[in-house]
């Protein structure tokens, strides 16, 4: 009891500016259960809007800020539910939820852990071409390059390997309806090649996921492709950030199915690697 009393004697300034705004998000969410005093000052709101727009630039997107504001726990909600990695649960729910209206997806990519491309999208999800045509989000436009620091060279096995290890991604969907979000990459590069035809660079990011309960193929898989191009000895430029699904036969799953995993699939994963929730589920 007496570390307790002790700590409420400090200013909350001096708790917030000097000791919490050091702490690594899983310390933080420890400390917010050791008193109600400290939770009060560990939940605070402009705290995990620096923390989760610090981790994911794109977050501070004005649209993507905008629905984080409507969380139940603002920017605390949003890095408890896009901060783990997704683990699949066996269970399913006997009444899914309605798909949502519209999707949102906040993307960044990041070269040796800093970002080089940030970017937020909306998705209608109720026209038809979306619900019966196979699901395929682009983020970037038709022609559009997007320059990184990164030297386009030709000796193919050793750069690949550092593009392997040197390239991340991070693909949040946020379901604004239910505000729920989760992240469908797998952070690092399940495969780096060449297209056999245009030789451009091909990233792949890659998770599973359960999917409707009432197809014969309960698993879906998202598949985030970053394709590159450049000239020897330039930059290279990154020319597509698309996210697609298939099921496990290799077969494109429609938008409509799609969303429908999306909005089933959010409360079919655990939250795993983090180590930082509370008693209640949540940071």
């Amino acid at each position: 009891m007496a570390s307790v009393s002790s700590i409420t004697t400090v200013h909350p300034d001096i708790i917030h500016n000097h000791i919490l705004t050091r702490l690594d998000p899983a310390t933080l969410a420890t400390a917010s259960s050791v008193s109600s005093h400290l939770r009060r000052l560990c939940t605070d709101e402009d705290l995990w809007r620096n923390i989760s727009t610090a981790t994911w630039p794109s977050l501070m997107d004005p649209i993507a800020s905008h629905v984080i504001s409507t969380f139940p726990a603002g920017h605390r909600s949003i890095f408890s539910d896009a901060f783990p990695s997704l683990h699949h649960s066996a269970s399913y729910s006997d009444h899914p939820h309605p798909p949502p209206p519209e999707l949102i997806s906040a993307v960044d990519l990041y070269y040796q852990g800093k970002p080089i491309f940030s970017r937020v999208q909306r998705t209608e999800t109720k026209k038809n071409w979306f619900l019966s045509s196979p699901l395929w989000v682009e983020m970037l436009e038709h022609d559009e390059l997007v320059p990184t620091p990164v030297k386009f060279v030709r000796k193919d096995e050793e750069f690949l390997k550092h593009l392997e290890e040197s390239l991340s991604l991070s693909w949040i969907v946020i379901d604004p309806t239910r505000k729920r979000a989760a992240n469908v990459s797998s952070r690092r590069p399940v495969s780096v090649r060449r297209h056999w035809l245009t030789r451009d660079l091909e990233v792949l990011f890659s998770v599973v996921m359960a999917g409707e309960r009432r197809r014969a193929t309960e698993m879906v898989q998202c598949m985030v492709k970053v394709t590159c191009c450049g000239k020897v000895g330039g930059e290279l430029h990154v020319r597509e950030v698309n996210l697609v699904m298939e099921d496990t036969e290799g077969a494109h799953v429609s938008g409509k199915e799609g969303v429908g995993d999306s909005a089933e699939g959010d409360g079919e994963w655990r939250e795993e690697e983090s180590g930082c929730g509370s008693d209640e589920g949540e940071f």
